[in-house]
């Protein structure tokens, strides 16, 4: 193990190997970081430990600088856990560079099968006697992380001491069409809100869209810019300042040149960092298989519900008069032809989209007799999570409070610094 300081924080990387397959305890291991994060004036002390599941799938555990967000918080009585969840970060990572190591596209697919919230979840269990001596921890679960907590409250409670949820109440049945199809209409109200605070922008997105479906530039990197990935935009529109991040991309779009107006270097640069999937391919790979369960496959049902809602068609939008309706957190088959990234994967997605034997992640009967205190942060119309799904998930779990809020977007536990931590510890105690 490796310590190191931050101002007022003392971090230890550690290291963890684990199965693979947790079926298979005898077979293939692979390694788990996380990083360790405890307040200088009480390094020697036994506190009890709170890990941090990172929102997703695919991103690795959120690196903070000294107490920055809600860290400081919950450094005043916590040892805190950042785990890089398996496939990311610095734990063994899949991607388009480490999964040919594996076979071909079925192999890779069978390894990606592998790293959704039920293996994390044994992941946490089997690392959590190590760190704890055997005592319960804390959870703390951000979006994809908070569907990590629910089916740990499903599969170990016994592991639990209470379980902290921000903008990740997942619906225990609904299958991926259902998720996209109340997803749309929670979209189209983002985008509605840009124009309304951002009027000048319709003009400049229906330039920027048409300019795309001409010349289909190719960004930094080898992005292919098509009108669609253009839409896809709009996932900065679920977060707190991310209308603002929106407007200031596309008023700079444009500079005239010798050869007429083209796409400005600073736009193409700017729009490459927010659209790759080059640091989080599992994002694009098992978005999807998060929502699966017994059942059909996924079967790129963002891709086939969106025909169900003309306003996003941008073809038709060129066409008529009608302002651009970007998209959100939706994965699309021309995500793997666009991004460079996900260009060699297309097959193993097409694999994963197409799998059935997911297995069930939430155990309905054993949430209804949950005895270990929960409470949730639900984004009144959180463009990621449908709240209505969240809230019902919420009833479904006995003893979850919830703390319904406009006050934050999906991003609340990081923008809003230490008072939603607070709120939800509070909740969690019965003290708010």
């Amino acid at each position: 193990m490796t310590s190191y300081r931050h101002p007022g924080v003392v971090l230890t990387d550690h290291s963890f190997t684990v199965p693979l397959d947790h079926g298979d305890p005898a077979g293939e291991r692979i390694e788990l970081y996380a990083r360790e994060a405890v307040a200088s004036a009480r390094v020697g002390e036994n506190l009890p430990w709170l890990i941090y599941l990172e929102g997703g799938p695919g991103f690795g555990a959120r690196r903070f600088i000294g107490r920055q967000a809600w860290l400081g918080r919950a450094l005043q009585e916590f040892r805190v856990l950042f785990l890089d969840q398996r496939g990311t970060g610095l734990s063994t990572p899949a991607n388009r560079q480490t999964l040919p190591l594996r076979g071909g596209p079925r192999e890779q697919a069978d390894h990606l099968a592998h790293l959704r919230a039920d293996a994390i979840v044994r992941d946490c269990e089997t690392i959590r006697p190590l760190l704890t001596g055997g005592a319960p921890w804390t959870v703390l679960g951000q979006s994809f992380g908070g569907f990590c907590a629910t089916h740990y409250l499903s599969a170990a409670p016994e592991g639990l001491a209470t379980v902290l949820i921000t903008g990740g109440l997942p619906s225990l049945d609904a299958t991926p069409d259902e998720v996209y199809r109340a997803a749309y209409p929670r979209i189209a109200r983002k985008v509605e809100a840009h124009y309304a605070r951002y009027p000048q922008d319709i003009a400049r997105a229906r330039r920027i869209a048409q300019y795309a479906a001409e010349h289909r530039p190719v960004l930094p990197g080898g992005y292919i810019l098509t009108p669609e990935a253009f839409q896809s935009l709009g996932i900065l529109l679920g977060g707190g300042d991310g209308s603002h991040q929106l407007n200031h991309l596309l008023e700079n779009a444009f500079v005239r040149t010798p050869k007429g107006p083209v796409l400005s270097d600073a736009f193409q640069e700017n729009v490459a960092s927010v659209l790759s999937f080059a640091g989080h391919p599992l994002y694009a790979l098992l978005h999807e298989a998060i929502y699966a369960q017994e059942g059909g496959p996924s079967g790129w049902a963002a891709e086939r519900v969106r025909g169900e809602f003309a306003r996003f068609d941008a073809d038709k939008t060129l066409a008529g008069e009608g302002p651009l309706y970007f998209t959100g957190e939706s994965i699309h088959p021309w995500h793997f032809e666009s991004d460079p990234a996900l260009v060699p994967l297309r097959e193993t997605a097409e694999l994963l989209a197409a799998r059935t034997d997911w297995p069930a992640l939430y155990d309905p009967a054993r949430l209804a007799a949950n005895e270990v205190p929960v409470a949730a942060a639900v984004y009144h119309d959180d463009m990621y999570v449908d709240t209505e799904h969240s809230l019902r998930t919420a009833r479904a779990i006995r003893g979850l409070r919830t703390w319904v809020t406009d006050e934050f977007e999906h991003d609340g536990v990081r923008a809003g610094g230490p008072r939603v931590l607070d709120r939800l510890l509070a909740l969690a105690r019965g003290e708010g």
